[in-house]
């Protein structure tokens, strides 16, 4: 094995295998069941018409996201939050980055005074969960869109998706930039960085922390256009499958 070679037997410039199940749940309006290698999340969109009540008379729509993981994504069984009374920071935080990621690429007075929810369900995790998620919860959004559109709730001229969006982790790992960590990555980067980027390649948001040393503005500019790259590639798998008809 190479010494670029990493334990997976990716380059560090290589996305983990990629698969997106559209139209998972047969109950939902929009759903996608993605794998980002070995973390999977399901998520599922649900579509009401109408909106909260500080939204109604505004001629404008909403969308949010809930986010949550199942007791056994992980090695060792956790409790459900439900169960101990209690939503923990992480799973609020988020749920509020999904939320005000997709909101990025929605037009709401497109969307009409209608309501989408997003629910990205981790089945498994092996780190990207967050970035995973949003990817899947792109799609599940844009079938929802349709469904809605078939259905008249939504004008036929209407576009209330103004670009497409995917998110992808990058880090620093032994002094070298890495694209979409695993969760042996992700536990010893020096640096960890979650990137949330449009079809366009503008960014919605970038999450970064030096987990150890701090990081400079060239180490900084390689993580994003790995990160860039990476989110090209995932828009780029996106238009396949939602333009595949399934």
């Amino acid at each position: 094995m190479s010494n670029d070679t990493r334990k997976d037997g990716r380059t560090a410039q290589q996305l983990r295998p990629i698969t997106i199940e559209r139209g998972w749940s047969d109950q939902a309006e929009g759903s996608a069941l993605i794998s980002f290698g070995k973390t999977r999340v399901l998520c599922t969109a649900s579509f009401t018409n109408g909106v909260p009540r500080w939204k109604q008379g505004k001629g404008q729509g909403w969308v949010t996201a809930e986010y949550s993981m199942l007791p056994r994504s992980t090695n060792d069984r956790m409790d459900r939050e439900a169960v101990k009374g209690k939503i923990g920071g992480r799973t609020h935080e988020i749920s509020r980055l999904i939320g005000r990621s997709l909101r990025a690429v929605v037009d709401m007075k497109a969307l009409g005074e209608n309501t989408i929810v997003i629910d990205c369900d981790v089945l498994q995790a092996d780190g990207g969960t967050r970035t995973a998620a949003i990817t899947g919860a792109y799609v599940a959004l844009a079938d929802a869109i349709e469904w809605a559109r078939t259905k008249k709730f939504i004008g036929q001229k209407s576009q209330p998706l103004i670009d497409s969006l995917s998110a992808v982790s990058v880090g620093i790992i032994d002094g070298a930039p890495m694209l979409d960590l695993a969760y042996v990555e992700d536990v010893r980067a020096e640096t960890d960085m979650n990137v949330v980027v449009t079809g366009r390649g503008l960014f919605v948001e970038v999450q970064g922390t030096a987990e150890g040393a701090p990081f400079d503005r060239s180490e900084l500019d390689a993580l994003l256009d790995l990160a860039l790259a990476g989110t090209a590639e995932l828009a780029q798998i996106q238009a396949t499958v939602l333009g595949s008809g399934e």
